[in-house]
């Protein structure tokens, strides 16, 4: 295999439960040499991540499902072969409206190591157990301000 090619197959690669979601790598930043991490994520409705700006770009597809995501001050309505780019230093969130699965590629990598830090490993791939607790948000803002991801709790955005 030529260097830096990365393949996988579906359940392969790093897997984690994170927000009621299933985050799965697809492509780290370490296997592709800091150029960009690509994940699969798979949200119940009602779930996503609280408001927050990446240093990099966020490109997302979404395979199933819908959402309605806020990227700065407008909102937008996405299902089945919606694609959305946020440029960098963009405040941004989205709300699964159901299940949704999407393919996301982030620039440049190494935002895996944030789901890796932030979630679980991923016991089978599929959707957590739901949790009857609220997540940790001061734990995410402060894990998301090692990997210079500015997390913002909805009172703050």
């Amino acid at each position: 295999m030529a260097k830096n090619s990365v393949v996988r197959r579906k359940g392969e690669g790093d897997a984690f439960w994170m927000l009621n979601g299933l985050y799965e790598v697809k492509a780290s930043g370490e296997e592709t040499n800091g150029e960009m991490t690509v994940m699969e994520m798979t949200i119940p409705e009602g779930g996503g991540p609280p408001p927050h700006i990446h240093p990099g770009t966020e490109s997302v597809y979404v395979v199933e499902g819908t959402l309605r995501y806020h990227i700065g001050k407008e909102t937008f309505e996405g299902g089945p072969g919606s694609f959305f780019h946020i440029p960098a230093g963009t405040l941004e969130r989205f709300e699964p409206t159901s299940t949704v699965r999407m393919v996301i590629t982030y620039t440049p990598g190494g935002i895996d190591k944030f789901f890796a830090e932030a979630g679980e490993p991923a016991q089978r791939r599929e959707l957590p157990p739901p949790s009857d607790t609220a997540p940790e948000v001061e734990r995410m803002v402060e894990i998301g301000r090692r990997h210079n991801i500015d997390m913002r709790p909805m009172h703050l955005a």
